[in-house]
This record gives C-alpha cells, structure tokens and sequence, in this order.
C-alpha cells in the first residue's frame, strides 16, 4: 500500500523539543449544569506523554470532564490539579502555556485568515514586558508548517474546506506550546479521510512527547490511537487502561447497549469492533419489534 503523501508532509518538519511532564489528574471531581450532576466521583489521571482517548455515550459527561481540566468548568466537588496544584490556582496566562483546548465547533472571527488565527495561539506568551519576538514567528512558522498550511496561511479561514479548518485550529493549539493537549471530537463533521488525516497528526504529536487528551465516537479509532482509553457511562469512569484490555464485546453492550464481536484490525492489530446484525440482536424468527417473522 503506498504511503500517504499527506502524512508524509506532515513527517517532515523537525519536531520542537520533547515538553517537561506537567501531570493534570481529577480526584473525586462532580460537575454540573444548574443543580443536576452530569458528571460524580471521578479520578482521572492523564498520563504524562500519552495520548488518552475518552468515549462513551452521549450525554454521559464525556465533554463536561474534559472542559474541567481546561478550567472551563469548575467541580462542584473534588479538584482538577496540575502539577499537583489546583488549577483554578493558576494564573489565567501561566495555565494556558502549559495546556491547550480546542473546543467543539469553534467559531474563528469574520474575515480572519489562517495566519491571523494561529498568531491568536501566542497570546498567553506575552506580558507587558513580552510582546512580540522572533520566537512568535517561529513557532507560527513550525504550526503552520507541521499542519501543512504554510501555503494557505494567508486564506480567509472562511474559505477553507472542513479539514482545512480544523487544521488550522490546530495549527493555533500548536503555536500556544503547551505540553498539554485537549480534543473535543476534534473530528466531528470532517469526511472519513480527513479524520484520519487529523488523527494520525494527534498520534505524530503525541510521539514527540506532548500529553493528548481527546474526546471521540469512533470506538475503531478511539482503539487504534490511543494509549490509555477511558470509557464513561452515566456521568461515571467504568473501565480505563490499554484499548486491548478495555475494549471487550460484553462492555460494549452494556455501556452502548450494542450486541457485537470483538476482532483485530488487520493493519495496526488493536481491537476493532464488529456490530451484530439486527437478525442476530433479535434472534432467528424474531422482528426488531418483538413479534414473530413470518415463516415459508
């Protein structure tokens, strides 16, 4: 099979120097909207140079925990801590060069181009006696670079495909130099080749030593990407570790409720996930609905 030339472009530029272990951890932590818990009693700890992918259904508080340890969200219980710290005790500008989000959906100003959105990641390196210096310069240089935009830097963002876009977002997160990353579902509306695409960008960051953290769908991606994957039902942690050890057809269908095999991807050997078909959930003879098929 030949390589991506995609990938292959990626893979070229030199990569910064491996950043220092921050350790980002949640302890006991409940978080709400309004009065309801969306998320109770969660320990969470992102290890340090990996790449977590969490999953689960919608609305089990999947993108609620990831929000908290962006200090999106403040716990109603529990602390968020980093480098053993609550987060809430850092400054505002010293939390955000050690750890990036990129949120759902992000909407970029009118008219903005890719260059003038990636410069935006620089901001938490400059005070009033910092402003700006060829080392902005450079690490724009590098996001643009490594996502493969240098060409298009100058393109209203708003002109841009879907995964354009999201590359340009990312190429933001990437100019901010944090040793942390936060996804959530970074691939949500992008084509199957550009998921992929932009998965395998995550992988080649988190080989050169950056923490990723990533909310996805996708349970094949999430086992093919991830080091350490987490799976969340009902606002709760129900099983966490390497995908091999997690991702097994009986959790499957009790977190998802879908009946299915568990086989091997046959180009990265992780654990793929195989659907039954709706005659083998409903039993030979018997209709989704519960009656009885009609028989010759």
């Amino acid at each position: 099979m030949p390589a991506d030339p995609r990938v292959e472009e990626w893979s070229t530029v030199t990569a910064e120097p491996a950043p220092a272990p921050v350790g980002l951890s949640a302890r006991d932590v409940t978080l709400s909207y309004g009065r309801t818990p969306v998320v109770e009693g969660v320990d969470l700890d992102l290890p340090d140079g990996g790449l977590t992918v969490i999953v689960g259904p919608n609305g089990c508080g999947k993108s609620t925990l990831l929000k908290s340890f962006a200090r999106v969200l403040r716990p109603v219980g529990g602390t968020i801590t980093l480098a053993g710290r609550d987060v809430h005790a850092h400054r505002g500008r010293e939390f955000a060069r050690k750890v990036a989000l990129l949120p759902q959906s992000p909407i970029a100003p009118e008219g903005i181009t890719v260059r003038g959105l990636v410069r935006r990641g620089r901001h938490p390196h400059h005070t009033l006696l910092r402003q700006w210096s060829p080392d902005d310069d450079r690490a724009i240089a590098f996001a643009l670079d490594r996502t493969g935009l240098a060409d298009l830097a100058d393109t209203p963002v708003g002109d841009l495909s879907g995964g354009q876009r999201q590359r340009a977002w990312i190429a933001m997160v990437l100019a901010q130099q944090t040793p942390v990353i936060l996804l959530d579902e970074p691939t949500t509306f992008l084509d199957i080749a550009h998921q992929y695409e932009l998965l395998e960008l995550c992988a080649e960051l988190n080989r050169e030593g950056r923490t990723i953290a990533a909310v996805l769908h996708d349970l094949d991606q999430a086992a093919r990407f991830a080091s350490n994957l987490v799976v969340m039902k009902s606002g709760r942690i129900v099983a966490e570790g390497p995908p091999d050890a997690v991702l097994t057809a009986e959790r499957v269908h009790d977190v998802f409720a879908l009946p299915c095999d568990i086989t091997r991807d046959p180009i990265t050997g992780t654990p793929k996930v195989i659907p039954h078909t709706r005659t083998q959930r409903s039993g030979p003879g018997v209709m989704p609905n519960g009656g009885t098929a009609a028989r010759p």
